[in-house]
């Protein structure tokens, strides 16, 4: 069992930025594909990133050129630096992970953090 938890949403202005965290409770997170999704108010979760083994990433057409996803395999947290955002990025925020694989549909992870709320004002 993998317990993810996440940090860092909050309330920014549209251009701003924010970081989220998402901490994993396992000594082999270097094997773990992980992703993030968001779902905002009356929509499906969506697929905004994921990272892989050997620094590969994948971003949604939506947020490419303005979010980075990036990994500490030592501190078994991955990051979501988000730049430029705009106030269609409002939603909850889900970290995911799956044991050797990635994915961007969201039923293929196992494990999934509690979510963390970013708005963004206009």
């Amino acid at each position: 069992q993998v317990q993810l938890v996440e940090s860092g949403g909050g309330l920014a202005q549209a251009g701003g930025s924010l970081r989220l965290s998402c901490a994993a409770s396992t000594s082999i997170f270097s094997r773990y594909g992980m992703g993030w999704f968001r779902q905002a108010p009356g929509k499906e979760r969506e697929f905004v990133t994921v990272t892989w083994s050997g620094g590969n990433t994948w971003y949604a057409d939506s947020v490419k050129g303005r979010f980075t996803i990036s990994r500490d395999n030592a501190k078994n947290t991955v990051y979501l630096q988000m730049n430029s955002l705009k106030p269609e990025d409002t939603a909850v925020y889900s970290c995911a992970a799956d044991y050797n694989r990635y994915s961007r549909f969201a039923v293929n992870y196992k494990y999934w953090g509690q979510g963390t709320q970013v708005t963004v004002s206009s």
